[in-house]
């Protein structure tokens, strides 16, 4: 499936990204904060693609005018996500290259994934977190509606080898239609 934004593309993940996965994944700036190690070389950029960037609604970020990957954006549905374990709730997830932050990039992925969700996946509550620190996460999810649920004060946060604050956000489809 492809859907389409304003500016944006959102499609599966190919083996072909792997080199511009590693490319974004690389910056010490992009994955710590989001729980997961910069990548070293493009063969553990094509193993995630394998792996991890590979579930059934998760999406590689194009802008409209490239097929060049520079983010990722998924709903994580019931058996691969901890914040739910209904079929009709799944927790949302993101990232984006830093050399396209502050563009409105993100909010424009997301609300597109929301809406797929709740239309076209027929979910009625999607879920989304944020580690304490990552500002520009909280910051996407207050832009598009999500509201605050709880605080989970010591989450393990395994690839990272660390425990963190999670703070835990929603949004039910009944609130996403009055938006």
């Amino acid at each position: 499936m492809i859907l389409r934004t304003e500016r944006l593309i959102l499609r599966r993940w190919k083996e072909e990204d792997a080199e511009s996965l590693y490319e974004y994944a690389k910056d010490p700036e992009v994955g710590p904060i989001a729980g997961w190690p910069p990548h070293n070389n493009i063969e553990e950029s094509l193993d995630i693609i394998k792996n991890v960037l590979n579930g059934a609604e998760c999406y590689a970020i194009c802008e409209k005018d490239s097929d060049k990957a520079i983010g990722a954006v998924e709903l994580k549905l019931n058996g691969h996500t901890d914040m739910t374990e209904r079929d009709d709730e799944c927790e949302l997830g993101y990232w984006l290259g830093k050399p396209f932050w502050g563009r409105g990039y993100m909010p424009e992925a997301v609300r597109e994934l929301i809406r797929h969700g709740f239309e076209d996946l027929g979910m009625t509550t999607i879920w989304c977190g944020y580690y304490d620190g990552n500002q520009k996460s909280k910051r996407v999810q207050e832009k598009v509606g999500f509201v605050f649920h709880h605080t989970c004060n010591e989450v393990s946060v395994p690839l990272m080898n660390e425990i963190r604050v999670d703070h835990r956000n929603y949004m039910t489809k009944e609130q996403w239609l009055k938006l």
